[in-house]
């Protein structure tokens, strides 16, 4: 059962072959036997899941036929989830108990998702490793010595080990995309405010998109019809009617404009994950699109801009977290100053307290206009970049990430040289535009994948693309040798 795909999972509980019950207690064996390994849950809800899948039998055996009643998933673990502990990977909220459900938690439980637990991800989202965990690194499923990417590392693992067939996760400037490409996975960052942020835990509010993990372009499409939608919760939600994004997926690809910048294939990039990259090109040609050379010139000052925009944007969403109202507390505070600076100095971890520091400066009196004002400009220069390409293409494609996943500790001492893994996904975080990446082959045994980009709201073109390649090739159906009984 753990290798059948969210998809397969459907029809099969639809065909009454098994039981949700009887699939979710498979899984949580499993992960109890394989997740050591991994490290990819914070919290596995076992007694919750199983009341969650005999509910799901009932409303099947009631007559319901919705594709998800049943299905198994398990969440990143900053998605609000009523009753349930929601940490964010970090010290600061290890005893937090949430007392509602994120929108996206309650859109898919009201689909008759089984939700399994929570997953392991780099604090507060803030990382590309999945290293800056309080409860540990995760690993790699494809070698246990690498990191699956981040921060939504431990739902990348959880996925590509086939603990589950699908999970939720966030990405700010790559955090599905990169760990999705480095583990083999389909990872989809839908348009800024196609799905509803409320009771998402903020990093970066401008930056922040909800979207999920799987293991190919249906099961994708199967989430993102649940997920999205107005939330009128959401200040930040768009009221935009919701695709039939199934139903789009068989589309020919006849006429496809495929945009290559050139800005893609420079310095930085490992020439076999290149080579990849146009096979892909290639064989979607084969499929009727075709190719042209574009530019995206203010691509080089992406990592700058965001890494101003996203610090500043942290360094207020975080201030909440005082020692006062929920969350970790210091031991036995001399005065009110003393609570703030122990409690946030010892709750938060290095890498986020980094960050609030390059953001409050930014922000700081004397150099909001040289830092944090410049850094906006360039974010419109490069939405603009984006607008003058779609003008002339349907999709940009590229590389997701400029090499395959790194050695745990590899980059701990350099976090410069771990903020370039993402020079590639940075911008459709910026601009708001959607972007997938999907399985494209493999280097010395590791995972490479390929990135779309798309205008406003067309996911569904994404799926599309991606499901017609998944048809014509097999990537996607490799799995990590060590984790297939």
């Amino acid at each position: 059962m753990h290798m059948l795909t969210l998809a397969e999972i459907s029809r099969a509980l639809s065909a009454k072959e098994f039981s949700a019950e009887e699939l979710t207690r498979v899984l949580l064996t499993r992960i109890a036997q394989v997740d050591p390994q991994l490290n990819s849950f914070i919290t596995v809800t076992e007694a919750q899941a199983i009341e969650q899948a005999k509910a799901a039998d009932q409303r099947r055996a009631q007559g319901e036929t919705g594709a998800l009643l049943g299905a198994p998933i398990a969440h990143k673990d900053l998605f609000c989830t009523q009753g349930v502990r929601t940490s964010c990977g970090s010290k600061m909220l290890d005893n937090f108990i949430a007392p509602y459900n994120a929108t996206v938690v309650q859109k898919l439980a009201d689909a008759g998702v089984v939700s399994l637990g929570k997953l392991n991800m780099d604090e507060f989202a803030m990382g590309s490793a999945n290293e800056s965990s309080h409860y540990g690194p995760v690993r790699n499923p494809w070698d246990t010595s690498r990191i699956p990417g981040g921060s939504s590392g431990g739902s990348a693992a959880a996925v590509a080990a086939r603990l589950v067939p699908a999970a939720t996760g966030t990405d700010t400037g790559g955090s599905i995309r990169q760990p999705a490409a480095l583990t083999n996975l389909t990872g989809l960052k839908p348009t800024y405010g196609r799905i509803s942020r409320w009771g998402m835990i903020a990093y970066a509010s401008s930056l922040d998109q909800g979207g999920m993990l799987a293991r190919n372009a249906e099961d994708c499409a199967l989430l993102l019809q649940a997920m999205a939608g107005f939330d009128p919760k959401d200040s930040t939600s768009v009221d935009q009617p919701v695709d039939d994004y199934l139903a789009s997926l068989e589309k020919p690809l006849a006429g496809l404009r495929i945009g290559l910048p050139k800005e893609y294939f420079g310095e930085g990039l490992d020439s076999r994950i290149a080579d990849l990259t146009l096979k892909a090109v290639e064989e979607l040609k084969k499929l009727g699109a075709t190719v042209k050379e574009i530019s995206l010139p203010n691509m080089q000052h992406a990592i700058p801009a965001y890494y101003v925009i996203a610090p500043a944007e942290a360094s207020s969403n975080l201030s909440r977290y005082d020692g006062v109202r929920f969350g970790y507390r210091c031991e036995d505070p001399a005065d009110l100053t003393d609570l703030y600076k122990r409690s946030r100095a010892e709750g938060f971890g290095d890498e986020v307290r980094r960050r609030i520091m390059v953001g409050t400066y930014a922000l700081s009196a004397g150099y909001y206009d040289a830092y944090y004002l410049k850094a906006q400009r360039i974010r419109r220069l490069i939405k603009n970049d984006f607008m003058a390409a779609f003008n002339e293409v349907d999709v940009i494609l590229g590389p997701t990430t400029p090499s395959v996943a790194w050695k745990l500790g590899e980059k701990n001492n350099d976090p410069v040289a771990e903020y370039l893994m993402d020079i590639y996904t940075i911008t459709a975080n910026l601009a708001g535009v959607p972007g997938l990446s999907m399985p494209a082959g493999f280097v010395d045994g590791l995972p490479v994948g390929v990135q779309l980009l798309a205008p406003y709201f067309q996911e569904g073109r994404l799926l599309n693309i991606a499901h017609q390649y998944q048809k014509a090739t097999d990537w996607h159906t490799k799995a990590p040798t060590g984790f297939l009984e």
